[in-house]
């Protein structure tokens, strides 16, 4: 087994980004001037030589276990579940223990599973064992308030206290300072292509426990059981590791300091990183030193989803600007996450899906309740006004489904209040469910309001 000796640390000292022009010196970075915040010794040497002490300390791996257990997730490739690690922890961690502190502890094997993505493919799934997530979540304890400080302020992903909503509202305040070009970065299978010896070499600057070290390169090269078969791992950090976005950052900072060197505006979640510009030509000097800077950590750049552009033609985590009267820059859901959202719905909705008008409304309560509160800070009333009537004529369109003939449709709409011709209506062209749920007779008989008495969130503010 390799060590994790430092064999690219020597050019990761001297890389820098090929930008020409040099912006104004960045707000909000690390104490102390973006230069010197990006070389300055808080960055190396950061740990002690007793660091796996801290984790197996008691009271650490108390607060890893009910963390674990609160996360829940199935179990890995030894089908051991969460109910079961604390038995089999009572009885083998003395051993487990030893062999970490005498470097022979070797992870399980991680078990792949692949997870659809909207827009088609599959994104990469990596799922440990409970025993190896509960040392994980042990380290990450120690690790990340060692080293998360020493992040920069522009990057948001996976760190304590911080959300995708600020960085949303960050991307906001530089396009409404006048930065209305975007350099619009996405990774291409981020996970899949980390780099062993560049990461390794960025986790020696920072932890000088040779042990722990030691201990995170066979957790970056614990194979992979696919279909049965168990294949080697020379690169990755699969998601679902409670380390693995800890590491992603370490890795991904090189760039946070190269372009806090040049005084850019820029916001980065995960690898998602967006970099605000005043001029096209500006962009585009900073796409290319990007494209350079990544090719050296052994990264790709997605060219189909990357892209130099305005930056009301792009979206980030979901989210786009508008200009508002009085040139007010504003938030709205990105049309992209608005599709989904209605394909979703779609789903749940489908006239041949079987289910009842209470477990619909389960369903649809289950995803649009997080779907809301994570779009809530979109400025687009009415956008959430035309949904909800959408949403209410699909609901509309399931009852008439269900009710069928139209005697029953007469009978239950007179029953709801309705009279007169538009009742004969209804009921007489029933059989035409989405055509008919726009007529006034049904938002007679099922109003908005009854479909939220029934428990579907309302989208659209009160």
């Amino acid at each position: 087994m390799r060590h994790d000796k430092a064999v690219h640390q020597p050019f990761i000292e001297q890389m820098e980004l090929p930008l020409e022009g040099r912006g104004e010196p960045p707000r909000g970075t690390r104490s102390g001037e973006a230069t010197s915040a990006a070389q300055g010794p808080e960055r190396s040497g950061l740990g002690s030589l007793q660091l796996l002490e801290q984790v197996v300390e008691r009271g650490n791996l108390r607060r890893a276990l009910k963390r674990v257990q609160q996360n829940e997730g199935s179990p890995g490739v030894d089908g051991l579940t969460v109910d079961d690690l604390p038995a089999y922890l009572r009885e083998h961690w003395p051993t487990i223990r030893e062999r970490l502190f005498m470097g022979r502890y070797q992870p399980s094997v991680v078990k792949r599973v692949e997870i659809p993505k909207p827009g088609g493919g599959v994104r990469m799934l990596g799922i440990p064992t409970v025993l190896d997530r509960f040392i994980q979540q042990a380290v990450l304890q120690v690790l990340q308030p060692m080293i998360d400080p020493t992040f920069s302020d522009a990057s948001y992903g996976f760190r304590p206290g911080r959300r995708a909503h600020d960085a949303v509202c960050q991307a906001q305040r530089y396009v409404q300072s006048g930065r209305r070009w975007v350099v619009d970065i996405d990774l291409e299978q981020f996970f899949d292509r980390v780099n062993h010896d560049i990461l390794m070499g960025l986790v020696a600057k920072r932890i000088t426990d040779p042990r722990l070290r030691i201990l995170i390169r066979r957790y970056l090269e614990a194979g992979i059981m696919v279909s049965g078969v168990v294949v080697d791992r020379h690169e990755g950090t699969p998601q679902g590791g409670p380390l693995s976005p800890l590491l992603a950052n370490v890795l991904l900072d090189v760039v946070d300091q190269q372009l806090e060197r040049r005084g850019h505006r820029f916001v980065r979640y995960a690898d998602d990183c967006n970099v605000y510009v005043r001029s096209k030509r500006a962009a585009e000097r900073v796409m290319a030193g990007l494209t350079w800077l990544y090719a050296k950590l052994k990264l790709r750049i997605n060219p189909t989803k990357s892209a130099v552009a305005p930056a009301w033609q792009r979206s980030f985590l979901g989210y786009s600007f508008w200009v508002a009267p009085g040139k007010v820059v504003k938030r709205r859901v990105a049309p992209k996450a608005l599709t989904k959202m209605k394909e979703r719905i779609r789903e749940i909705t489908s006239r041949t899906g079987g289910r009842s008008l209470t477990q619909v409304v389960a369903l649809l309560r289950s995803y649009l309740v997080g779907w809301k509160a994570y779009f809530r800070l979109a400025d687009t009333p009415g956008v959430f006004a035309d949904v909800d009537q959408w949403l209410h004529r699909r609901l509309r369109m399931l009852m008439l489904k269900q009710w069928k003939r139209g005697r029953t449709i007469y009978r239950e709409l007179q029953r709801r209040g309705v009279n007169g011709a538009a009742l004969v209506i209804a009921a007489r062209y029933g059989r035409s469910w989405w055509h008919v749920a726009r007529h006034k007779a049904l938002s007679i008989a099922l109003p908005g309001r009854y479909f939220e008495s029934l428990g579907v969130p309302r989208l659209a503010p009160s």
